[in-house]
């Protein structure tokens, strides 16, 4: 059968059904996390998947100066040591499984070469009409995070929304206008203007921020990302380890394991549904507007935003990501922020930042936000 005959499973009350029966059990052990330690190496493989130099994650030599006396991992490198809170779902086989958000809390620091281990639950099944697909379904997971002191360093709820992918294809609305448009070709002009903001980002690293200091309603800089290439989203993979790319005897195993996981491609061969992310073809047949980035990635690209403003001496203690829409290869991300309050809450000096994210053509991407903790001069 020629691969664009084939029709993809569907979602049905009986499948519903019998995941709903999960809701509430305790996980047992799935694939194998990408990273089990934060190294030195994969902290920094994650951080640099993010388009994040941040010397405190990367150089331990400039990490030795400040108050943590070391390296310390970014906030989203914890994406890295579990696959569950990065959109490995169970039920529904051959159900389309799109990230679409997370809510972090951050309890305590992930120190270089602390042992993470985790413990996650299905937490909640909610059914939703949707322009891209029609029936979704937002399947969430509850995620805690442990050192090897057995101290509970952070615990998210993260979900994706499981869609029909015939549907999304044929009848999808979402991105019909999207389709029609000609490809993107951006001028030297468009390019230098975006590339501006990349030579003027800025780490706040050793220059405190003062909670005292700040003011509600003030904006933060807006960070850049983009243009999406392929490669960028194979680079954030590198770092942060994919949900299902296995090659040879391992990638066999896994399909042999889980059927639903492997979709012929166009010589006929069964590979994983992660390839809407670099392959085209692949992501117009589920519905999407091309090949496009991941949502964990996107997710750390707002923390990534949060963590250059408040410095070496803040401590992220929250922050939420809702996915409005794909960026498909070719876009161009801009991130804002702006303090919306700040206040003290058991002696802690928090600011509550909200985020948003733009495409070139002003499409909203994503929002989000967090509460960073500062430190006061009082």
């Amino acid at each position: 059968m020629a691969e664009d005959q084939v029709t993809f499973p569907r979602i049905t009350d009986e499948g519903l059904e019998e995941l709903s029966k999960r809701i509430g059990m305790k996980i047992g052990a799935t694939v194998e996390p990408w990273c089990h330690e934060a190294t030195r190496d994969n902290v920094r493989h994650y951080a640099h998947g993010i388009g994040d130099d941040n010397p405190l994650w990367c150089d331990p030599d400039y990490a030795a100066t400040t108050r943590h006396g070391g390296l310390i991992a970014l906030p989203s490198f914890l994406f890295a040591t579990n696959r569950i809170v990065s959109g490995y779902v169970g039920g529904l086989p051959g159900v389309h499984a799109m990230w679409s958000g997370a809510d972090w809390n951050w309890h305590k620091h992930v120190r270089r070469n602390d042992v993470i281990t985790t413990e996650a639950r299905l937490k909640d099944l909610i059914e939703h009409d949707t322009r891209f697909a029609g029936r979704a379904i937002q399947q969430i997971y509850h995620v805690d995070f442990y050192n090897q002191e057995g101290d509970l360093v952070a615990d998210a709820d993260s979900w994706c929304f499981r869609t029909e992918r015939d549907h999304a294809r044929e009848r999808g609305t979402k991105y019909a206008e999207v389709k029609s448009r000609a490809p993107r070709y951006y001028s030297e002009e468009e390019l230098a203007a975006a590339y501006d903001l990349y030579r003027n980002e800025k780490v706040r690293g050793a220059e405190t921020r003062y909670w005292d200091d700040v003011t509600e309603g003030e904006a933060l800089p807006v960070m850049f990302k983009g243009p999406m290439t392929v490669t960028g989203f194979i680079a954030f993979a590198q770092g942060w380890g994919g949900l299902y790319i296995r090659a040879n005897k391992l990638a066999w195993q896994l399909i042999d394991a889980h059927p639903g996981v492997g979709i012929k491609n166009r010589f006929g061969i069964p590979d994983c549904p992660e390839r809407v992310h670099w392959e085209e073809e692949f992501a117009l047949r589920v519905g999407a507007p091309g090949a496009y980035d991941y949502g964990p990635e996107r997710c750390s690209w707002l923390t990534h935003h949060l963590t250059n403003w408040m410095g070496d001496d803040g401590f992220l203690r929250s922050a939420n990501c809702k996915i409005r829409r794909h960026n498909p290869e070719g876009d161009m991300l801009f991130i804002k922020g702006r303090v919306k309050r700040k206040f003290v809450e058991s002696g802690r000096h928090l600011v509550e930042i909200e985020q948003e994210a733009t495409n070139q053509d002003n499409e909203l991407s994503v929002i989000g936000g967090g509460v960073v903790e500062l430190p006061a001069r009082s």
